[in-house]
């Protein structure tokens, strides 16, 4: 195997040992956070000047897609010049940055731990780190019903669909990845602010999500199975419920995690004072608990080993089919 094929192979695997390591330390100047301070200045400049706000919306994107992506691109050719063994840190370093595997399982970890310890007011606490809606009323069931699915939902945006981009096209393709991400999480809300500026950041992560969200989806239920989890119920509920979230990629992951722990996901919650209900996913079979958390950890882990597998294959045998 030649030094093209190693650093497919060793880019990525560097990647999740460093998250697995050190995750998110806060003190560093993380690139995600800098691309989001980016995306603040772009969107108060782009509203300033261009009145139509889908326009200054797409074109606030399209400038963070670009800047984004000559800035690695230049970074890691400067590093490369400097040094070939520091090209190769750097491209290592840069996909580490793409993933959240261990920052997911610590905030989830958190609230499994207050909840195990029967102190409810702190769980509601850590849970308002990581789901947006209001955690302040929640029982036991309702912080457990919502950090699985942070964790069900997140395992696709925050590592699975990085890896698939991270592998397939490099660090350039996964922060791009990353730009698009944030940039929906940024301005993709359906309120009056956002409706229209956030249109073009929305549709562009439906797009980008398509494919790691759907095979993301298809190999929980493999994880299921190796964990000792209920993996037919999981391709089952995969299957009937994927369709019924209000995102078109967020299901899957949710819908397959669902079944797997014989749990029912989705139904009423609170945004800023207001009760939303969304379709269920699953079958009640068994009331939600805190221990769920624990196993959608679990699922999140083995399933985002099992991608990393995947897509590391496809990208050896397109390149080999290249050859």
């Amino acid at each position: 195997m030649d030094i093209h094929f190693s650093t497919i192979i060793l880019y990525p695997l560097g990647a999740i040992f460093l998250d697995l390591l050190l995750g998110d330390p806060r003190w560093f100047p993380h690139p995600v956070r800098l691309i989001g301070a980016l995306a603040t200045t772009a969107e108060n400049i782009s509203r300033r000047f261009i009145r139509n706000e889908r326009l200054a919306g797409l074109l606030t994107l399209v400038f963070l897609l670009l800047i984004t992506g000559l800035s690695v691109m230049a970074l890691l050719r400067a590093a490369a010049w400097l040094h070939p063994l520091l090209g190769h840190l750097t491209a290592v370093f840069l996909l580490y940055t793409t993933l959240a595997a261990r920052d997911l399982t610590e905030h989830s970890k958190e609230v499994y731990d207050a909840l195990r310890d029967k102190d409810l007011i702190q769980a509601r606490q850590r849970v308002a780190m990581i789901v947006g809606r209001d955690t302040s009323r929640l029982d036991q069931a309702g912080v457990s019903r919502a950090t699985v699915e942070s964790v069900a939902e997140n395992m696709v945006d925050g590592v699975t669909a990085p890896l698939f981009y991270g592998i397939l096209a490099g660090p350039i393709g996964a922060m791009l990845y990353k730009v698009i991400n944030t940039g929906d999480s940024m301005f993709g809300y359906k309120n009056e602010k956002y409706v229209k500026f956030g249109w073009a950041s929305a549709r562009l992560d439906d797009l980008a999500n398509f494919i790691p969200a759907r095979l993301t989806g298809l190999l929980v239920p493999v994880a299921s199975f190796l964990l000792g989890l209920n993996a037919k119920k999981s391709l089952e509920i995969l299957i009937r419920d994927r369709k019924k979230h209000a995102s078109p990629n967020s299901g899957h992951s949710e819908a397959a995690v669902a079944g797997a722990l014989s749990i029912q996901l989705g139904g009423s919650s609170s945004y800023f004072g207001k009760t939303v209900t969304k379709p269920t996913l699953g079958d009640a079979d068994e009331p939600i608990n805190h221990l769920h958390i624990w196993q959608a950890i679990k699922i999140m882990l083995l399933t985002s080993v099992l991608a990393a597998l995947m897509f590391l294959a496809i990208r050896l045998l397109f390149g080999m089919i290249r050859l």
